[in-house]
């Protein structure tokens, strides 16, 4: 009998919004809005980002799993691995009685049909989804439209011959699982590029040849089994993790393009090279936001709310740190105090066990303060409420 599975909420819409009004709402991001995103106290005023915050597949992925623990009290409900990249989120969610596979002391957990299992907003790999199928578990699966998008486009490129090329990171959640659904297919191959220095390799092989086995050595844990650049460069389909930077797969689109048309001509690119748009909404809004923000205020610092191995929150703070003095940080604890900050390096790599920087002196002591505010997808207005309040009490001690 197929598992029972869940991809439209459970009919608990409506049992469920207070207890995540009491968990996630923000009366001071209220009043944000309300004042035109601007809001001044004292000597301190802070512009938020008119985009911020929850994206719509964040908030339906954490809606589905407060819904499948109150449909299921009874069960036990797992989380494949974090449903989003933000730890006060994921803490509440282990409130609520919903444990994760990903966790050390459940990775031996043995499943039966009576479970009951949430796949994240990233989606799962296709392997992983044959084993739950195959344990009888009952599913939700939240994964966000804008992957299934991406999705759709990396099998038709397998099925049509071509490999994919993806740009993302190749250990998260949400390339794996996209990766996984090129190579499904027999003689289906992907390829994972990290930013624009590993896509110009991959176009410098494409174009000129190379050294093959240094080349394998590059890029070893971020292609599929069986790879042959010598091979499988011949017809490529250009598709991203959804978080990532947008100018950035943009641009590494267009490298690959111009690398197709260089070694194989105008008439036969049609025929060798595919590029689709699947760049988030979410991800684009929300970077186009924090652009409108700087262009538009005189900012002395910029603050960038959101996980540490969350893709689009880095990528924020990457665009804010090239513009103006930034600091990423995950929750307001981090603003120690007046001179202390605790924050994420710009640039750092995007892991979970990547470690906080320190620095002094980051708040001027007197005259007037104007600070930039946004928030990654996956970091709830609560948190954001709490950092504002935060700083409007250092700036007035």
């Amino acid at each position: 009998m197929p598992p029972i599975i869940f991809r439209k909420g459970l009919d608990l819409k409506a049992a469920v919004a207070d207890q995540l009004a009491a968990a996630y709402h923000s009366r001071i991001v209220d009043e944000f809005r309300a004042q035109g995103y601007v809001r001044t106290s004292g000597r301190l005023t802070i512009h938020l980002a008119r985009e911020f915050g929850f994206c719509y597949g964040v908030d339906r992925a954490v809606d589905y799993a407060y819904q499948t623990r109150k449909k299921f009290p009874d069960r036990r409900v797992f989380l494949t691995g974090e449903i989003i990249h933000n730890p006060h989120v994921n803490d509440q969610l282990r409130a609520q009685g919903i444990r994760f596979l990903s966790d050390p002391d459940e990775q031996s957990t043995t499943l039966g049909p009576e479970d009951v299992v949430i796949l994240p907003a990233f989606g799962v790999s296709v392997s992983d989804m044959v084993r739950l199928d195959h344990q009888g578990c009952t599913l939700v699966d939240t994964t966000c439209g804008s992957v299934l998008t991406v999705w759709k486009n990396v099998k038709r490129y397998a099925q049509d011959g071509y490999t994919s090329l993806i740009h993302g990171k190749y250990q998260h959640e949400e390339t794996r699982a996209t990766a996984s659904q090129a190579s499904q297919y027999p003689g289906g191959h992907y390829l994972v590029v990290l930013d624009k220095d590993e896509a110009a390799d991959v176009c410098r092989y494409i174009v000129h040849g190379g050294d093959r086995e240094a080349f394998m050595r590059r890029f070893e844990r971020a292609m599929s089994p069986g790879f042959d650049p010598d091979q499988h460069l011949k017809r490529v389909g250009c598709a991203n993790q959804t978080t990532m930077l947008m100018t950035e797969s943009l641009e590494i689109g267009e490298m690959v393009r111009a690398a197709m048309l260089e070694r194989d001509g105008a008439e036969a690119l049609p025929d060798v090279f595919r590029s689709f748009d699947t760049i988030c909404s979410a991800t684009q809004e929300r970077q186009d936001a924090v652009v409108a923000l700087l262009d538009d205020a005189n900012l002395d610092l910029m603050v960038v709310i959101g996980g540490y191995n969350s893709s689009n929150t880095c990528n924020l703070a990457k665009i804010c740190a090239e513009r103006c003095l930034t600091f990423h940080i995950a929750e307001a604890e981090c603003l120690v105090s007046a001179d202390e900050i605790r924050h994420r390096p710009i640039g750092a790599p995007s892991t979970a066990a990547v470690s906080e920087a320190i620095s002094r002196a980051w708040l001027r002591e007197s005259g007037p303060l104007v600070i930039g505010l946004t928030a990654g997808a996956s970091t709830p207005n609560n948190v954001v409420g709490q950092v504002v309040a935060r700083l409007e009490d250092l700036a007035s001690s």
